[in-house]
């Protein structure tokens, strides 16, 4: 479609050329030689080619082989009339190493000024000292390098590799190498490295492909994770280790077939626990929630959730499936025999020192068992209030709440909201010597100091409300319930806040006032719950920029409208663009934003009235209360996060 339409143009003796790459998602090496035959041939008469809504694979993909370079690159087609080329991130000149470093903001001139006298003083290189002073990483000083050599930094992922060319390099060359062909355009190989200064390497490659070589700076690990893809296969872990022998694996019987004994051999294999450590580093280290392990028909699909969103890992061989499964259960305790009903275990792990918690959990189907693990790092779990993303008046709000000696605190919101950690924090700040703190937890998350926590456990008939009633003959002065579920365990922790404890617990709702609306809904008195409940808040976890790639842009007029700012003035935003330490999202991280109703006696009576939700949404209205959507807003009015991820989590409507 795009050569006809190039075709056509060059027919017409049209100097002026504009291609919308809006539903192109990918580019071959034949395609980008046509983009920059095009760009030579208008070039010659006078003309320009001009290209309009990128994805941000081709823009990559332009950028791996700089053919970005010889193209005027627009946001879209109203701008590309106006002749107004966005910017692309790329430095093609030469700098010095400290000038983009203070370029970027990571040292001020003073700094520099220092580093460079104790580069002169101990004749080491800068970037050494650098990284020994904890001021840039490993990875970053290669991305700076590239730079200073106008070399592109991508992330390497589906769709930047082009398969019809990258057997231009044997993939034991690859392998022993660590690169990876990407894109040949006019005899000019662009090649994936993790050293822009592997000059030999690239000559030696020449030698093999009479290519020219133009590298292109990747992360060495989606080097090496690509490398069993691009050359149409699975993912062998063993081959990234370089000690497989592949005829030791030999499918004799289907998967179905398969003796529980062999399983277990299998499970015990190195090669399998090679593939199984390989997976939870990847997780632990790009700091993944869970963990997904998922049958096909034809691979083992591995995902990894990430700041709420799930990203694809490379498939490995189904054939290793059963034994992945076997081989986590063994680490979990659990029984390898039983594939028919799902099974919960935990499994420790210690990664660089520090002690991991994965929560296990396995489903059969049609395939196999899935199994999920839930990564739990008490290391980098926030325990701390004051890092989760309270504005400072609604931080001192809720903490003055935490203080009463009695009543009912709700946090609400959807799976996955951080209600669970908003209350581990709340804990950790009430926890001193002279409290007793109880937890009723189903299952526990993270385990806490010097707080009493227990599970309960259905098996046994070991519920919320059998497990509250034991607690309050346990002399507690704090009580945190895990979530209200069912009436009686409403009831009962409604109790025990009007008997002189402190309840905390969670509710799934939207919003602060549907706690109320539920808790009636469920049958509460509503006597009970306003003489008991003295605030409910709610919650979100919201993606924020990501700092390597984050970007400035005027945010349009409707924007500047839905922020309640003048829009007769200009306004500022930031988002991110995309890069290698954000998957390409854009974002990195998540921050909570909040929506706190405390509890009033004008509120108290009105609860008495058995109130609709528009009521009380309509009193904290009246009464100056923040919305979750207002909340939000003030994020991206920070430059925290984007229009977009606000509307993504919080519904319009509250």
């Amino acid at each position: 479609e795009i050569e006809k339409k190039i075709e056509d143009a060059i027919q017409l003796s049209n100097t002026e050329i504009i291609l919308d790459f809006k539903h192109v998602g990918f580019l071959d090496s034949a395609a980008l030689e046509m983009l920059a035959q095009t760009h030579a041939e208008l070039k010659s008469n006078g003309g320009v080619l001009k290209i309009v809504g990128l994805s941000e694979v081709c823009r990559d993909i332009l950028l791996a082989t700089r053919i970005i370079n010889l193209l005027f690159v627009y946001e879209d087609m109203h701008e590309a009339m106006k002749h107004k080329p966005m910017s692309i991130n790329f430095i093609p000149r030469r700098r010095r190493l400290g000038e983009i470093l203070v370029h970027k903001g990571k040292l001020t001139p003073d700094q520099l000024t220092n580093f460079l006298q104790i580069q002169e003083k101990n004749a080491m290189p800068l970037g050494q000292i650098l990284i020994e002073h904890g001021i840039i990483s490993n990875e970053e000083l290669t991305k700076i390098l590239g730079e200073q050599l106008g070399i592109p930094h991508v992330w390497l992922r589906k769709g930047l590799i082009d398969p019809k060319i990258v057997h231009v390099l044997p993939k034991e060359k690859a392998l022993h190498y660590q690169v990876i062909p990407m894109f040949v355009v006019k005899n000019v190989l662009a090649l994936a490295t993790s050293d822009p200064y592997a000059f030999f390497i690239f000559d030696e490659i020449k030698k093999l492909t009479n290519l020219s070589v133009q590298p292109v700076i990747c992360r060495g690990e989606d080097i090496l994770e690509a490398i069993p893809q691009a050359y149409q296969e699975n993912v062998s872990i063993d081959d990234l280790m370089t000690d497989f022998d592949d005829s030791g694996i030999d499918v004799v019987k289907t998967r179905s077939e398969r003796a529980i004994s062999e399983i277990a051999e299998m499970a015990e294999g190195s090669p399998v626990i090679n593939l199984v450590n390989m997976i939870l580093l990847k997780g632990i280290r790009d700091n993944a929630s869970d963990i997904h392990i998922e049958p096909q028909e034809d691979n083992l699909r591995v995902r990894v959730r990430i700041d709420g969103i799930l990203y694809a890992l490379a498939p490995q061989k189904i054939d290793f499936h059963p034994a992945v499964i076997s081989r986590l259960k063994v680490m979990a305790n659990l029984n390898i025999a039983e594939r028919r009903l799902p099974q919960d275990g935990r499994i420790q792990v210690t990664v660089a020192g520090r002690i991991i918690d994965l929560r296990f959990s396995s489903m059969p189907g049609v395939h196999g068992e899935k199994v999920v693990l839930r990564i739990l790092d008490r290391k980098k779990a926030l325990l701390d209030l004051n890092a989760l993303g309270f504005e400072p008046v609604l931080l001192d709000q809720f903490k003055s709440l935490l203080k009463k000696s009695h009543g009912l605190i709700l946090v609400c919101g959807p799976t996955g909201s951080g209600k669970t950690t908003t209350l581990y924090a709340a804990l950790t700040l009430l926890n001193i010597t002279e409290r007793n703190i109880i937890t009723i937890e189903d299952p526990v998350e993270y385990q806490l100091r010097n707080i009493n926590q227990n599970q309960t456990n259905a098996a046994i008939c070991l519920k919320f409300s059998t497990f509250i009633r034991s607690a309050l003959r346990q002399d507690p002065d704090i009580i945190m319930v895990g979530e209200i579920r069912d009436r009686e365990t409403a009831e009962i922790a409604i109790q025990a806040s009007l008997t002189g404890h402190l309840v905390l617990s969670t509710l799934h709702t939207n919003d602060s006032p549907s706690a109320i609306t539920r808790l009636l809904e469920m049958g509460v008195e509503p006597y009970l719950l306003s003489s008991s409940l003295i605030a409910s808040m709610s919650q979100r976890l919201v993606r924020t920029v990501c700092p390597d790639c984050k970007t400035d842009y005027y945010a349009p007029k409707t924007v500047i409208e839905e922020l309640g700012i003048d829009s007769d003035k200009q306004l500022r935003l930031y988002k991110g663009q995309g890069c290698s330490t954000c998957y390409d999202s854009g974002y990195k991280g998540r921050i909570s934003i909040y929506e706190l109703l405390a509890i009033n006696q004008d509120l108290q009576s009105l609860i008495l009235e058995n109130p609709t939700i528009d009521a009380i949404r309509e009193y904290g209205r009246r009464n100056g209360n923040k919305t979750l959507k207002q909340a939000g807003y003030e994020k991206v009015l920070q430059h925290m996060t984007t229009i977009e991820e606000i509307h993504r989590v919080v519904s319009l409507d509250i």
